[in-house]
């Protein structure tokens, strides 16, 4: 992991080149998303199926795209007892925390008489995408579906690919468990326009949600606007500001969890401690050996692993502010001090048993999170992410006389004589 000090006349520069990002994918990613999204979106399931077996390298016909019920219940059934308990666990879980999120519709009336609100629907019909193969994360199977079932969601379509026809029976079984009610085997750009635009075989949903590679996630960018769509993720990000009260192992072993997901997660630790920083610089050279994902850890850390000494905790949630992070741990003596200064996080992990870990299986709050800085100004997937909102307004003669004069005031203000003399003629009437 690279070491800066906050404190060097050319930290400023440094920290900018290694942590500051950009969603932009590159030019050739961005050509071959639109071709494929223009392909499918003029020949339909032809193309679909057609790209389908191109990437995943299959020979699949449009008959076995779907994964039809029985297929699903008996990989349900090859899961562990053990397994299943945790799924549910988690489900319950998840679902707790997300029902404290459902918003109502409401209505008052005003000075006036007139009765004006606010009603809240569920969308109607939204695509999961799902990553598949080896490299395959049932929780975001719940993480995107129990929230919008809670919030009401009549249809969810779930996407996943099987690159060599490999399934995951993990991911299909939380699919059964969430109550995902249709599921294709499809991925990359294709599965994203198909649910966009839809096909004789995929139906055309109201909103994509779903974590993906590069090519997805330019993907969801283009269909943008046809559909709604929860964020463009970047990758994943956590950044620790720990002092010497921490565990330096477990602080060692929350960088090595983030760095596991693949060759571009960033893992930062923040401290005013140098002899802290270089305890976990020790426990992760030791921890590194063990861990199964060595080779991604490694590239990880040796790409984007940064560890920061800075003069003091403020001048720590100075440089937090700057990188938004997705996921933040407080692992100092006292977290709660900190955290009215802190502007910009999509998660914060108070204390030092608050692992991030925990967050990204069934504490139960979400694991999709904006990164790559945007948490100055979005927030994590929640069931206020599949409900809308339509404005209700009901006058009477009475009550419209006050607010249509005003409208005629500021209508005739503006030039638009119609909607003047509209508001008027309700105070002739």
């Amino acid at each position: 992991m690279k070491y800066l000090d906050a404190s060097s006349a050319d930290f400023e520069k440094s920290f900018q080149s290694l942590i500051l990002s950009t969603l932009e994918p590159n030019k050739n990613v961005l050509e071959t998303v639109s071709k494929i999204i223009s392909d499918v979106r003029k020949r339909g399931d032809d193309a679909l199926l057609e790209y389908t077996n191109h990437y995943d390298h299959l020979s699949a016909t449009l008959e076995t795209l779907e994964i039809k019920k029985d297929e699903i219940e008996a990989a349900s059934d090859r899961i562990s007892d053990l397994m299943r308990d945790s799924f549910e666990n988690a489900t319950k879980r998840i679902r707790t925390f997300h029902e404290k999120q459902k918003q109502e519709t409401w209505m008052y009336k005003d000075e006036d008489g007139n009765v004006l609100g606010q009603r809240v629907t569920p969308i109607d019909r939204i695509g999961v995408y799902v990553p598949g193969g080896k490299a395959a994360y049932p929780s975001s199977v719940l993480m995107n579906v129990i929230p919008a079932k809670v919030a009401g969601v009549r249809e969810i379509i779930m996407v996943v690919p099987t690159p060599h026809g490999e399934r995951n029976d993990l991911v299909l079984a939380a699919a059964e468990i969430a109550g995902v009610d249709r599921i294709f085997s499809i991925g990359g750009a294709q599965a994203i326009a198909a649910l966009a635009f839809g096909t004789n075989l995929v139906p055309k949903v109201d909103k994509i949600v779903g974590p993906g590679n590069i090519y997805v996630a330019a993907a969801k960018r283009e269909v943008f606007g046809f559909v709604g769509i929860d964020m463009i993720a970047g990758p994943s990000e956590v950044v620790i500001i720990a002092d010497e009260s921490a565990n330096p192992d477990w602080v060692a072993m929350d960088l090595l969890a983030q760095a596991e997901h693949d060759e571009q997660a960033s893992s930062i630790l923040i401290s005013p401690d140098r002899n802290f920083i270089k305890c976990v610089e020790n426990s992760i050279t030791n921890f590194l050996p063990e861990m199964e994902r060595a080779k991604i850890i490694k590239a990880s850390l040796e790409n984007n692993g940064v560890m920061i000494k800075t003069e003091n905790f403020k001048q720590a949630i100075e440089i937090v502010n700057v990188i938004a992070p997705e996921h933040l741990e407080l692992a100092v003596i006292d977290p709660e001090i900190l955290l009215d200064d802190i502007k910009h996080a999509g998660a914060i992990f108070i204390g030092s048993y608050s692992a991030e870990s925990l967050g990204d299986y069934c504490a139960g709050p979400n694991h999709v999170l904006p990164t790559a800085h945007t948490a100055r100004f979005s927030s994590p997937l929640g069931v206020y992410d599949f409900q809308k909102k339509t404005s209700l307004i009901k006058c009477d003669r009475s009550s419209v006389l006050n607010i249509a004069k005003v409208t005629s005031v500021l209508a005739r203000g503006e030039g638009l004589t119609a909607h003047a003399r509209s508001a008027e003629f309700r105070c002739d009437s």
